[in-house]
C-alpha cells in the first residue's frame, strides 16, 4: 500500500524504514521539498524500496492507504485541515511537550493532542501511534534484540487494524492501547520517558516494551 509521511525529519525517516521494509511505497512530504527527495533518495538506496518526495501535499495523499503526520504538535492541526474530508486514515505520531521549559505539556488538562487534531477534521480516521517509540530505534526496528512495541489507539477499529498491519509488516509488534482518549495517557508517559533519558544516560535509544 501507499503510506504518506508528512514530515522529512528524523522520525519520518524511521517510520519510512519500516514502511519501506514491509514492502510498502512510500511517499515523503515536506514544505522543502528537496528534504523531502533527498530524503527519499536516501532511503530507496538503502532498502532498495520505493520512495518519493515532494511538497504537494494534495499529490502526496492521493491514493494513499495512511497518511503519517510525522510533524511536532500543533503543526499536526494545520496539517489535517489541508486533508480530504474523505475518512484518510491519518497517523499522529506527536508528543505535546513545552520544549521551552521541557517541564510539561502544552495541552489542557484532560485533552490529548491527538483528540485535538482529529477535531480538526472529523471525517479523518484518526490513530494515534509510534509517539512512544524514537527515530533510531525504528530505524533499527528492535532494541535489545527484541521487535519494537507500538500503541495504537483510535475510535476506528478498521482504522486501528489498518495501522496495526503497517507496524507488522515492519517487523513490529503493535499493541491496542483502546480508544484514542487513551492518546492522554500514551502522550503523558512518554514525556516522562523522554525527561528520563539524559538522566539515566539512555541516548534517546530506549524502547517502553510490554513482557508477559
Amino acid at each position: 500500500m501507499i503510506v504518506t509521511i508528512v514530515g522529512a525529519g528524523n522520525m519520518a525517516r524511521g517510520i519510512a524504514t519500516r514502511a519501506l521494509a514491509g514492502g510498502h511505497e512510500v511517499r515523503l512530504v515536506d514544505r522543502t521539498a528537496a528534504k523531502a527527495v533527498n530524503l527519499a533518495r536516501e532511503l530507496a538506496d538503502e532498502t532498495g524500496g520505493t520512495a518519493t518526495g515532494g511538497s504537494n501535499l494534495d499529490e502526496g495523499a492521493t491514493g494513499a492507504a495512511v497518511i503519517v503526520l510525522a510533524v511536532p504538535y500543533p503543526a499536526g492541526r494545520e496539517v489535517i485541515q489541508q486533508l480530504p474530508q474523505t475518512h484518510p486514515v491519518v497517523v499522529d505520531i506527536s508528543n505535546p511537550v513545552d520544549y521551552t521549559t521541557f517541564d510539561s505539556l502544552v495541552v489542557p488538562p484532560g485533552v490529548s493532542a491527538a483528540e485535538e487534531i482529529a477535531a480538526e477534521n472529523p471525517g479523518a480516521r484518526l490513530v494515534k501511534a509510534f509517539n512512544t517509540t524514537f527515530a533510531s530505534t525504528l530505524v533499527a526496528g528492535q532494541v535489545d534484540g527484541r521487535p519494537l512495541d507500538v500503541f495504537l489507539a483510535s475510535d476506528d477499529d478498521g482504522a486501528k487494524e489498518t495501522v496495526a498491519g503497517l507496524v507488522r509488516d515492519g517487523g513490529l509488534r503493535p499493541l491496542d492501547a483502546g480508544v484514542l482518549r487513551r492518546a492522554r495517557e500514551l502522550e503523558a508517559f512518554q514525556f516522562l520517558v523522554m525527561t528520563m533519558q539524559d538522566r539515566l544516560g539512555l541516548e534517546w535509544s530506549s524502547a517502553i516494551k510490554i513482557l508477559p
